[in-house]
């Protein structure tokens, strides 16, 4: 029998850079507002938008009208650093993040704020563009509506994935996940890590991450679709990918369709995994549809909403590298989502107690 330390040091190995996440940094914006805020910029709660021009003065507005806090984010690095910190304990560099970044000082903060959370970034800097930043408006019930300027974030170019270093992170990897919303920057980054995961029989994961992605991205988010293992989404993504395909509004039926869309690879199936905030979270593995109980949270103690579904995807693909079960991952999803929320932004305690 292997000792504790040797089987220690097994699962060590295994974790090392093995998950790979490809999205937008940005440095994230977050205030309480109030309603006249929100309807002067045309804002619904639980969206995720990009900005337009109208949208532009809402970042000083937030920062010198509001008290606005700094929080590294964009959606897949969020995951990545929630991944990150709860498998810090079983191996300290567990996960790596492509992104591009400006040369300056919100790139500097995003980071720095990644690397101490043990991720490590391999950032394409842009010498013309600034930093991409995220609204997080917050009501006072703690919901949340995002509105992205990707500024630098837009500039990502495949090239970066060519380089050295870039290529040792990708052969190195065992699990690939991007949100959707990299597919409005540059679609072929993606399908580049979705068609090595397939080709290398490894892991690729998606997420619909944002009603406006179905609507108007729906061609290149089927085709990165073709090679995912897991897709992701909230109900409100999952109804309007229903909707674009004509599926209705069960959103049990769309989950059982999703899975079944043709898929690349056919050495595992298609796993989809739809959040439901306090509601019963919907899965479909091997053509069974599940449904798992969210833990209860006192009204009381929610904080703020804003990297909730993040962080859930970020614990799931933590037991996921563990090669736990479905209903590990799930629990595991569940459990960093309520950390996340007892908090401002997606912000973590320094240590990790998940058992």
């Amino acid at each position: 029998m292997a000792s504790k330390s040797t089987s220690s040091t097994a699962a060590n190995s295994k974790l090392q850079h093995a998950i790979v996440g490809l999205g937008n940094p940005l440095l994230d914006i977050s205030a309480k507002v109030h309603d006249d805020f929100m309807k002067k910029y045309g804002l619904s709660m639980d969206n995720a938008i990009l900005a337009e021009d109208k949208h532009l003065p809402m970042y000083d507005e937030m920062t010198k009208n509001f008290q606005a806090e700094f929080i590294a984010g964009g959606a897949t690095q969020n995951s990545i650093r929630v991944a990150q910190w709860m498998l810090k304990k079983h191996c300290e560099n567990a996960t790596s993040f492509f992104g591009c970044v400006g040369k300056d000082e919100f790139g500097r903060v995003l980071r720095e704020c990644a690397s101490r959370d043990g991720v490590n970034v391999h950032y394409m800097e842009h010498d013309n563009v600034s930093t991409g930043t995220c609204a997080v408006c917050v009501s006072e019930q703690g919901e949340r509506s995002l509105v992205a300027n990707l500024s630098a974030a837009n500039e990502f170019a495949l090239t970066h994935l060519d380089d050295a270093k870039s290529k040792q992170i990708i052969d190195n990897g065992k699990l690939y996940y991007s949100a959707g919303f990299h597919l409005t920057v540059c679609p072929a980054a993606i399908m580049k890590l979705a068609e090595h995961a397939t080709l290398s029989n490894k892991v690729f994961m998606l997420n619909l991450s944002a009603p406006f992605l179905v609507q108007f991205f729906k061609d290149p988010l089927l085709a990165a679709m073709h090679h995912a293992d897991y897709v992701f989404g909230n109900e409100n993504e999952a109804l309007e990918f229903g909707k674009a395909h004509g599926w209705g509004e069960d959103l049990a039926v769309i989950a059982l369709r999703l899975s079944q869309l043709p898929k690349a690879s056919g050495s595992r199936c298609r796993t989809v995994v739809f959040t439901q905030g306090a509601k019963p979270t919907i899965t479909v593995q091997n053509g069974t549809l599940r449904l798992f109980d969210v833990p209860k949270l006192d009204q009381k103690e929610i904080v703020d909403t804003n990297g909730a579904g993040d962080a859930f995807v970020g614990g799931f693909i933590a037991q996921l590298a563990h090669e736990q079960p479905l209903e590990k991952c799930v629990h595991a999803g569940h459990w960093a989502a309520q950390v996340v929320i007892r908090r401002s932004g997606c912000t973590l305690p320094e240590k990790c107690n998940y058992e």
